[in-house]
């Protein structure tokens, strides 16, 4: 039974923290799951690696806090992520947006495959137009090299 226990305290431990505290929480159920699904996405700016749903930074629940108030003036998913974008910057989005700014970021991968498979396939074919036959002075010595 002990050991049991253990290993169920051990299965919680392995579940995400929220940060998200019952007081900044809206009453309504389904404003506060646009505002979850709408934090999960945002980037706290202190820590950089968690999404200010997981954060507990005081900028981190200032920005839940924000959100929610955006989403209770009415403000639809989007012109909640837009003003938020606006006020903090691109940085602000876990996933980056498709843009003229961010080309670069999702092309790279993309560009770096090609270049590898042009360079790999012009390899591949320039070995093999560069193979040339034994010269009749180079077979004699080859053969005589083997015989030794």
């Amino acid at each position: 039974m002990h050991k049991l226990l253990v290993a169920v305290i051990l299965l919680a431990s392995l579940t995400p923290a929220l940060a998200v505290e019952p007081d900044e929480m809206l009453k309504d159920t389904a404003l506060e799951a646009r505002a979850r699904h709408l934090s999960a996405g945002l980037r706290c700016l202190i820590c950089q690696n968690q999404s200010i749903d997981d954060s507990d930074a005081s900028l981190a629940k200032d920005l839940r806090i924000l959100i929610r108030e955006r989403i209770n003036s009415g403000d639809s998913d989007e012109a909640v992520v837009d003003y938020v974008v606006g006020r903090y910057g691109e940085f602000v989005l876990l996933k980056p947006r498709f843009g003229a700014r961010t080309a670069v970021l999702w092309g790279t991968p993309f560009a770096i495959v090609l270049i590898g498979g042009l360079l790999f396939w012009r390899r591949r074919n320039g070995a093999s137009g560069a193979e040339q036959a034994l010269t009749e002075d180079e077979k004699a010595k080859l053969k005589s090299v083997l015989e030794a």
